[in-house]
């Protein structure tokens, strides 16, 4: 089991295929999504990895939270999750994960909370069919129609579906299709629709449901801190070529001073 990866919904657009045919999809970006810590068995139990994402200001991080980023010198992340991987599949802390994690084609599960809807009826909320639109309901049309028993009971049961607050809820959307990925900018583009607000953290993992593909990075695609950018893991990064040592730059020499030249007397009348 890999890690999955913490990106940031931007929104929606389509993508054309080879036979003309468009395709939606939802525009995730990885906010700089690194590990920043490792949580194993001798000391946690079980063994998973937490990722942080996005840039938080200094000043509003809390000192324990400043503690815990500079152990893994890492700077202050607005998101963190935790990912349960395998004991194989530990990715080291510091390393930033890349959006070709992902291979086009393979399936994914993405998590994320709904949009916040308010106070909502019961047609809204568990889409109840309502009253009749007759003469005879009244101004009734729209109501849920009863909640409880006679006498006995005596009580409305817990968990009745009743109007309420609509919205803010962990929702998890399954077998997502990766259309595409752009490592540069950082880009994954899932096809159909992802829960949550533009703007909203999401969490991308492999699909549960489906197999994975052949060709798809274990324990996964990523860059050390102190590598160079362009380099991959797997690919050791070009050797700095040494640099000719400069000659030293000649000194300025200050300007002499000339000799003052004595100033020209006036004649004086007479002479």
């Amino acid at each position: 089991m890999r890690s999955g990866v913490l990106a940031q919904k931007i929104g929606m657009t389509r993508l054309f295929t080879e036979t003309g045919e468009h395709v939606p999809v939802t525009v995730l970006r990885l906010g700089n999504c690194q590990v920043v810590g490792h949580r194993t068995k001798e000391k946690n139990g079980y063994v998973a990895l937490q990722l942080g994402a996005g840039l938080r200001k200094v000043q509003s991080t809390t000192k324990a939270d400043r503690g815990h980023f500079a152990v893994a010198k890492v700077e202050p992340k607005r998101k963190l999750a935790e990912f349960r991987v395998d004991d194989d599949a530990v990715i080291p802390v510091g390393a930033e994960i890349t959006a070709d994690h992902f291979v086009v084609g393979q399936y994914v599960d993405v998590t994320g909370t709904s949009t916040g809807k308010g106070f909502a009826g019961g047609m809204k909320r568990w889409n109840f069919s309502g009253l009749r639109a007759s003469h005879g309901v009244s101004i009734s049309h729209r109501s849920i129609g009863s909640t409880g028993g006679r006498q006995d009971p005596g009580k409305t049961f817990k968990n009745k579906k009743m109007p309420g607050h609509l919205g803010v809820d962990r929702v998890t959307t399954l077998n997502l299709k990766v259309r595409q990925t752009d490592v540069v900018r950082g880009l994954i583009l899932v096809e159909g629709a992802v829960p949550g607000v533009k703007g909203g953290w999401i969490t991308v993992r492999d699909a549960v449901k489906k197999r994975l593909p052949d060709g798809v990075p274990k324990p996964g695609k990523f860059k050390l801190a102190d590598a160079a950018p362009a380099a991959e893991i797997g690919e050791p990064a070009a050797p700095k070529a040494p640099e000719a040592a400069a000659a030293p730059a000649p000194k300025a020499q200050a300007p002499k001073a000339e000799a003052a030249k004595p100033a020209a007397q006036k004649p004086k009348k007479g002479e």
